[in-house]
């Protein structure tokens, strides 16, 4: 937009110029041709007493020398043969026997054109005899251009003045008009990343200023929106705690065993999780606006990956030995740090293990191995069922991949922890012949094919 009004103001200036400037040349330069004749006619009438009173040759040339024209030999006088006398020829004339015939034919002055450039000024002067002679004045091309070169430069240079300043106040003009659009631009970016806070100062032109209210008014509405559903999320929370203190109450009246306690491990963490829902859901900050850092990969929010595995594989290990599932837990025995909130990678590892218990047979066999690669933390869940037919498909947020009893949100909660830290998913072949869902989580915030790079790098420094 800018641009664009720059080459308008440089068109339209440029039209302006020309059609001034080429006129107004044009005018300079017929001024100095009519200066020149004026001044050649000036200088032809002061032989005109002389040709009144004697056509004598050398009263003639006495009186052409004295002349300022005739000093500079552009002067010539021709005399007709009078009474008898010879004509008469004073000066050197440029213009031709032929043109001086016919202004003595016409009575008038006239201009011809001579040799080397410029014209020559035929003036006709009466005689006492009557007949008519002819002064002969030689106007060189250097005095009927006297100054025009110089007009047309000072032109020229008004006219590109008159552009380039032209040009600078349209960059101006441009510039206050399209610095609030991109303020416009980049508020809205940053409202769509998340960063709730974003407004646009009321300023520049009447149309953007109301652009700017719309907008700033919108963010309101949105951030109002947010805190209604975040309310709301809240209070339908808290509305589970009645049926959970019921479930709580009737787990503890099963008496001893192990269905017993399972029944009161998955209602406590059914109250942790509940709490909390209604933690984040109170919270006045959205995790968008916390800055770099903030949301589940921030730097005060992250665990022991270990610790955190095996203490969920404490709840599906005592599932799995009701169903005869065999279990294989790799990789846990040493304190793995990641930047992922405890409850976040707890709902990872319970949607990924509650995939492997929903979406096999009872009897298969699974395994979660952790393995830390210095710059990134790979855990894996595999089993030995069916596999997944469309990998790609399945990691699409509400995807069920056709399965029964699947809402396709459990493996979009996995991405999400994973991107969190600039990892992804994968879903592969595992060795145990089934489904191998592949968490990256990566430890300083680059994506994983960086993560990758770096690695080969360090496996190729080590090799050297």
């Amino acid at each position: 937009m800018r641009w664009a009004l720059v080459k308008v103001c440089l068109a339209v200036t440029v039209m302006v110029v020309v059609a001034f400037a080429v006129p107004l040349g044009l005018v300079v330069q017929e001024m100095a041709s009519d200066r020149a004749i004026s001044n050649a006619e000036r200088q032809a009438a002061t032989i005109a007493p002389t040709l009144s009173i004697t056509t004598d040759p050398v009263q003639l040339r006495k009186a052409v020398e004295t002349t300022q024209m005739g000093a500079a030999r552009r002067m010539a006088v021709h005399v007709p043969a009078v009474g008898g006398s010879p004509r008469v020829e004073v000066g050197e004339g440029s213009a031709g026997e032929r043109a001086v015939a016919e202004t003595r034919r016409i009575g008038r002055a006239s201009t011809v054109p001579v040799a080397g450039g410029g014209f020559a000024l035929l003036q006709p002067v009466a005689l006492g005899s009557g007949d008519i002679a002819v002064v002969e004045i030689l106007v060189p091309e250097s005095e009927v251009s006297n100054g025009v070169a110089t007009a047309w430069v000072v032109l020229a240079g008004v006219g590109l003045a008159l552009v380039v300043g032209s040009v600078a106040v349209a960059d101006r003009l441009g510039a206050r008009l399209v610095r609030p659009a991109e303020r416009l631009a980049d508020a809205a970016h940053r409202l769509g990343e998340g960063r709730l806070g974003a407004r646009v100062p009321e300023e520049g032109p009447k149309e953007l200023r109301q652009a700017a209210v719309a907008f700033n008014s919108m963010a309101d509405q949105v951030v109002e929106l947010l805190a209604n559903e975040r309310e709301l999320a809240a209070d339908l929370s808290h509305r589970l705690r009645t049926p959970l203190t019921v479930l709580r109450l009737n787990a503890a009246s099963l008496g001893e065993g192990p269905a017993a306690e399972q029944t009161r491990a998955a209602v406590e963490q059914l109250e942790r999780e509940v709490d909390t829902i209604i933690r984040t859901a109170r919270e006045q900050r959205p995790a968008a606006a916390q800055g770099p850092g903030g949301g589940a990969g921030s730097a005060g929010a992250g665990c022991d990956a270990s610790e955190v595995i095996r203490d969920r594989m404490g709840f599906w290990s005592a599932l799995a030995e009701d169903e005869g599932r065999e279990v294989r837990l790799a990789g846990v025995d040493r304190t793995v740090r990641i930047p992922v909130a405890r409850p976040e990678l707890a709902a990872a590892l319970d949607a990924m293990l509650g995939n492997v218990f929903r979406h096999t047979a009872e009897g298969t066999p699974f395994a979660v191995d952790v393995h830390d690669a210095g710059d990134a933390v790979i855990v894996l869940v595999s089993d030995a069922g069916g596999g997944i037919a469309d990998p790609d498909a399945a990691l699409r947020r509400g995807n069920d991949g056709g399965r029964d009893g699947s809402t396709g949100l459990g493996l979009d909660i996995v991405r999400r922890v994973a991107e969190s830290t600039g990892g992804d998913v994968r879903l592969g072949r595992s060795v145990l012949g089934g489904t191998e869902v592949r968490v990256w989580i990566s430890l300083d915030g680059r994506s994983r094919g960086e993560s990758a790079r770096t690695g080969r790098s360090r496996r190729k420094r080590r090799g050297n």
